[in-house]
This record gives structure tokens, sequence and C-alpha cells, in this order.
């Protein structure tokens, strides 16, 4: 009776293989687009007008609750 083993993992990618780090700078791109947005966003929600914006919606929901 044999035992059989699994084929060698490859570490490297072949040598005719272009893309080989294609989905790493794709998703190092994604993660730059993720934080500039998040860095608008804050902004966005931290200015003055938003705030007192959110603020008189908080207090008219809880106002007309009672």
């Amino acid at each position: 009776m044999s035992v059989r083993t699994a084929p060698p993992l490859r570490l490297r990618p072949a040598a005719g293989d272009r893309q080989a780090g294609m989905a790493t700078a794709e998703y190092a791109l994604a993660l730059v687009a993720a934080c500039a947005f998040a860095a608008v966003l804050y902004a966005v929600l931290t200015s003055s007008e938003v705030r007192d914006l959110l603020t008189r919606m908080v207090v008219d929901a809880l106002g007309a609750g009672g």
C-alpha cells in the first residue's frame, strides 16, 4: 500500500505570469480610495453646518415623542 502525498505548493509565480502582483496592487488602490472617501466623509460630518442639522434632527425626534 502506497501513501499518496499532495503535490508541492507553488510559492512563486511562473516566469511567464505577468499579472502576479496585480491582486495586491488592486487591493492597495482600493484601500487608498476607501481612506480618501473616509477622510472626506469625516470632514463633511464634522463641519458645523452638518453638526447643527443633525442636532436639530435629534432634538426634533425626541420632542415629537412625548
